[in-house]
């Protein structure tokens, strides 16, 4: 399953400056946040979520929240994607694979999900 979400990073940055962090701790857990540079780094983080949403076919809601989404990079800085164990259960996921780009006023995020 594959799912793809864009985002215009103004919108981010618009949210940030009315309502701070409080703006992230909406959709991104503690570990994430101290991983966000910058209103850029938070709008693919909410690409990425919503990509994920769509590849589960539920969009953000009951079966799958953002916090059963959780963002982190690896030691080289490419960004990983892990569901939370309810999530995996529900839908048999094997494995998933993340994508995040920025080019200009734009993130973008794909996500790709394996089931068993």
């Amino acid at each position: 399953m594959i799912g793809i979400d864009l985002i215009k990073t103004k919108r981010m940055e618009h949210m940030m400056e009315r309502f701070g962090e409080n703006a992230l701790k909406k959709f991104l857990s503690e570990d994430e946040i101290a991983l966000v540079k910058n209103y850029k780094t938070a709008a693919g983080f909410w690409a990425a979520k919503e990509a994920c949403s769509k590849a589960l076919g539920t969009g953000i809601g009951a079966e799958c929240s953002f916090f059963d989404i959780t963002i982190s990079k690896t030691v080289k800085g490419a960004p990983l994607i892990t569901l939370s164990e309810k999530v995996q259960k529900n839908f048999n996921i094997k494995d998933t694979s993340l994508s995040i780009t920025h080019d200009g006023d734009y993130a973008i995020a794909v996500v790709a999900i394996e089931n068993f």
